[in-house]
């Protein structure tokens, strides 16, 4: 038998359409048909009540996969300001190349023949969803144009509000204008005449000591309630253009000094971050490993060697261990043989004299 690929199981067999009659094509097909009917389901709902909802990109712009055609449709019918839910996928429904279509796949993979009807949407429900679509449109329009006016009449209140507020500040700086110039007129003249009068030292006195007020005082700036605190001079400190440093290059005064006016230092040091760093790697090792309570901050020679007595150069490290124990047992041996060789000649001088002695 030639080569037969199946498009629900995705893959192809070599045993022919007797496939299509297996337990794994029938229970792949029931999964398909299920996902597809429910979706069907869905827009079934809408035949009569259609949705209507403005266009939004983000939703509206879906598609939809026909099992029985191989094709991808578009789900809803937009016209990109309103949008028809499910439109799409029921005008294809309505189709005759689906209907026909749609015989063909239940013919050729053998599917329950109750459900066939489901997948299919008739004239009379095509021509009285057209109906109801009519009508839909025409409320959403309505509602769109209601809406409309409720946010052009809220623009009007809010303009005319705000032409409001502004005539009654022209208003008031008209009137403080006119006030300050009548009395300006009469001031102005007073000074003329008092100016007359007055001597040359009193007139330097009095403008120096104008002078110093004005440096002292705060001069109101032009503006809404602004104050003008004073000139700050920065002609003999640059900038970047003229080749100075900038400002988070430069020294630090308070740095290196003791006491309130040096800045606290922020966070953990360096060298407790580092410490604790190595803390946090040691927690995930076991406890009672090999060199776990070792001490190194202990300072040691270049003749240090380990407990055992020799430095691991080669082969399995518990071998020189035990080879180490084994020098050490025989070590041991060693020293005690000369002990029990005196005592054993002691033994036998003692019987000598005690046969002697009777």
């Amino acid at each position: 038998m030639g080569a037969y690929y199946c498009a629900i199981c995705r893959q192809t067999t070599f045993t022919g359409k007797k496939h299509i009659f297996g337990k794994n094509h029938q229970s792949t097909l029931r999964v398909v048909l299920l996902k597809f009917l429910e979706k069907v389901k869905e827009a079934r709902r809408t035949l009569k009540k259609p949705q209507v909802e403005k266009f939004d990109c983000t939703q509206h712009k879906k598609t939809f996969w026909c099992y029985c055609c191989g094709l991808e449709i578009d789900r809803n019918v937009t016209d990109d300001n309103m949008t028809v839910l499910y439109g799409g996928l029921l005008e294809h429904m309505a189709t005759p190349e689906h209907r026909r279509n749609t015989h063909k796949f239940w013919w050729e993979n053998k599917a329950d023949p109750k459900l066939r009807d489901k997948v299919i949407v008739t004239e009379e429900e095509t021509e009285r969803f057209k109906v109801e679509v009519a009508k839909a449109l025409e409320s959403f329009v309505e509602q769109e144009d209601e809406f409309i006016k409720q946010q052009a009449d809220y623009i009007r209140t809010q303009e005319k509000n705000r032409q409001e507020v502004l005539q009654s500040l022209l208003e008031r700086e008209a009137e403080s204008e006119l006030f300050n110039g009548a009395n300006g007129t009469d001031l102005s003249a007073e000074e003329t005449v008092s100016s007359q009068f007055t001597p040359q030292g009193s007139d330097q006195q009095a403008g120096s000591s104008f002078v110093q007020s004005m440096v002292k005082a705060p001069r109101a700036a032009t503006g809404q309630g602004l104050t003008f605190i004073g000139y700050q001079d920065t002609s003999n400190r640059g900038n970047v253009h003229t080749g100075a440093v900038p400002p988070w290059l430069q020294e630090d005064p308070l740095e290196g000094t003791s006491g309130a006016a040096a800045h606290p230092e922020i966070g953990p040091s360096l060298q407790g971050f580092l410490k604790q760093k190595e803390q946090e790697k040691l927690k995930k090792l076991p406890p009672n490993r090999v060199g776990a309570n070792f001490d190194h901050s202990s300072q040691t020679d270049a003749n240090w060697l380990p407990s055992f007595g020799r430095v691991w150069n080669s082969g399995r490290r518990w071998q020189s261990r035990h080879q180490f124990r084994q020098e050490e047992g025989q070590k041991r041996k060693k020293k005690r043989e000369p002990g029990t060789e005196g005592s054993k000649r002691a033994k036998p001088t003692e019987q000598t004299t005690q046969s002697d002695n009777p």
